[in-house]
């Protein structure tokens, strides 16, 4: 019963700080809390290999498969895996404006082999962008991708509509869009 206590001690612990340490970048009370929430998905995002967390980008993957799936919020991009891509409204075309804590809350999709495209994706939409660190990030129809750390889940979309690090972040449709919902 002392170690149960402890685990969830620590762990609540560990979503205090991560999201207190996340929360200065926000620009609305939405995204303190999607940032609260990902901080408790981000062990498993990252056990499971999405993401990088920190500044730069953590390990690439050697290749990302992106594919269209279905979705309270209509047909929307996933990798290989069937987690959600999203896009940053902040972002210029091929150009991320996400580092820093931001990449901690929604790691960027990078890689060292190829994107292909899978089921209901355009492979003339799929390229990469030069990070500041160097590495290569998946782009679709210009727009640098990015997984949340508060999905968890193949399928969640979490981070849909959250107002994080200066700008809007969205699910993408398969032809390159922002899939806009009311999230407030």
């Amino acid at each position: 019963m002392k170690i149960r206590m402890f685990a969830v001690t620590a762990a609540t612990l560990a979503v205090g700080v991560a999201a207190a340490g996340c929360g200065s970048g926000s620009s609305s009370s939405a995204a303190s809390a999607g940032a609260g929430t990902g901080a408790s998905g981000s062990t498993s995002a990252r056990s499971s290999g999405y993401g990088s967390g920190g500044g730069s980008s953590a390990a690439a993957t050697s290749a990302v498969t992106l594919k269209a799936a279905s979705s309270m919020l209509g047909r929307i991009l996933v990798d290989q895996d069937g987690k959600t891509l999203y896009l940053f409204e902040a972002d210029a075309m091929n150009k991320s404006n996400c580092s820093g804590g931001c990449a901690t809350v929604w790691p960027p999709i990078t890689m060292s082999g190829t994107a292909t495209a899978g089921s209901g994706v355009s492979a003339k939409l799929i390229g990469t962008t030069m990070r500041p660190d160097g590495s290569s990030q998946v782009t679709y129809a210009g727009h640098p991708l990015y997984w949340y750390e508060g999905d968890s889940d193949p399928g969640d979309t979490h981070g849909e509509g959250l107002t994080d690090f200066g700008g809007s972040w969205d699910a993408v449709s398969p032809a390159g869009k922002a899939v806009e919902s009311d999230n407030s």
